[in-house]
């Protein structure tokens, strides 16, 4: 297998992990992860036949084992590649429901997709990201996807607020961490609805009120070309019409 660098992402499917994938395969070879291979299959097709190189793993990162079992068959697949970039990007775990008919269930699956999903990749992914800071051309970059419940519990959105807040906390934190050693990590802030197949029936007045996933997969790789002299820890994005 070549040894061209690699990016990682978990949580791919039609909308915005598909756009990462396109804009990071590039440059890269790219391993997609999702639990459903229908929610990949298409994308990994796209890219392998346009020339680039993809292949989808299913995995659960909320499931530390099944994580493990999927950054083993990395290794496997890609002996000699470094990861240039790692992006936690699933969006499970969005419950909306009163805070008296939320279960122990609901809440639970909130943390365990985002908060443990993001626990579990980033441990497995930092490792690789520190071996390749002397052979990439970028800063290893790892890149969290968060949303406007990271900044902001609304109501009914006890769940999955709780879990964007620890998402973003563990995102702070690794960059203090990891930071000084060379390893770039950032977290998004999505505010908005993200024109995607399953919010093509959403109507809008405006014709500019949904954020486009392919301008969301460009600033991703802004922020993995920064230089060392200059990372940004977050990015706000949203459309110019959206309120906040």
């Amino acid at each position: 297998m070549a040894t061209k660098a690699l990016a990682i992402i978990a949580g791919v499917g039609p909308g915005t992990g598909a756009s990462i994938a396109r804009k990071f395969a590039k440059s890269y070879s790219v391993v997609v992860l999702a639990r459903n291979p229908n929610n990949y299959d298409a994308v990994v097709q796209e890219i392998n036949s346009s020339g680039g190189h993809a292949i989808g793993i299913s995995a659960d990162v909320s499931d530390s084992k099944s994580v493990n079992a999927a950054f083993d068959k990395i290794a496997e697949k890609y002996p000699s590649s470094k990861v240039a970039a790692a992006v936690f990007n699933p969006g499970g775990g969005f419950v909306r429901k009163p805070f008296l008919e939320l279960t122990e269930a609901d809440y639970s699956t909130a943390l365990g997709s985002q908060a443990q999903g993001a626990f579990n990749f980033a441990q497995r992914s930092i490792p690789l990201l520190l071996q390749g800071r002397e052979l990439s051309e970028y800063p290893p970059t790892l890149i969290f996807t968060g949303a406007t419940a990271s900044l902001k519990g609304s109501a009914n959105f006890a769940a999955f607020a709780s879990a964007k807040f620890a998402l973003r906390a563990l995102a702070q934190s690794l960059a203090r961490e990891f930071g000084p050693q060379g390893v770039h990590v950032a977290h998004t802030i999505i505010d908005g609805v993200i024109d995607i197949p399953r919010t093509k029936a959403y109507v809008f007045e405006h014709e500019d009120a949904k954020l486009s996933p392919e301008a969301i997969a460009d600033s991703y790789w802004y922020l993995h070309t920064q230089p060392r002299t200059t990372f940004a820890f977050e990015l706000d994005l949203r459309p110019y019409i959206e309120k906040w």
